[in-house]
């Protein structure tokens, strides 16, 4: 595996899919950054040689990428949760933030489920 910006990336992979597996580069950022590095994006990471790893490394180095990134983000809920509007409440109860039902779904952020007891579940 090669080692860019700090992140393994898979040798086997087109570089352009192989860029994804830093945390905040896409597919579409992954093409920008082989086309800002005059690299081919469907050349395999193990067919790179040194140059190119370099031009990928300083076209990767302008994004916001890995731990800044995540820091950011989670600045950004940490803000919406003391200004006390709808999406920081909406963290703070772990509840679905971006208007998805919550009465048969949404187990993902609420968790299993809690059973109460002496309560019949009710068929319909």
């Amino acid at each position: 595996m090669a080692r860019l910006l700090g992140v393994d990336i898979p040798n086997n992979k087109k570089i352009a899919y192989a860029l994804t597996a830093i945390y905040g580069i896409g597919i579409s950022s992954g093409k920008k950054i082989c086309k800002a590095a005059n690299v081919d994006p469907d050349k395999k990471t193990a067919d790179l040689d040194e140059k190119e790893f370099a031009a990928i490394r300083e076209a990767a180095s302008k994004y916001t990428i890995e731990g800044d990134l995540r820091r950011d983000v989670a600045m950004n809920i940490k803000q919406l949760m003391e200004i006390n509007c709808y999406r920081g409440i909406r963290h703070k109860k772990g509840l679905p933030v971006r208007g998805q039902r919550t009465k048969t779904n949404a187990r993902t952020r609420k968790g299993p489920r809690k059973t109460i007891a002496n309560k019949k579940q009710e068929t319909k």
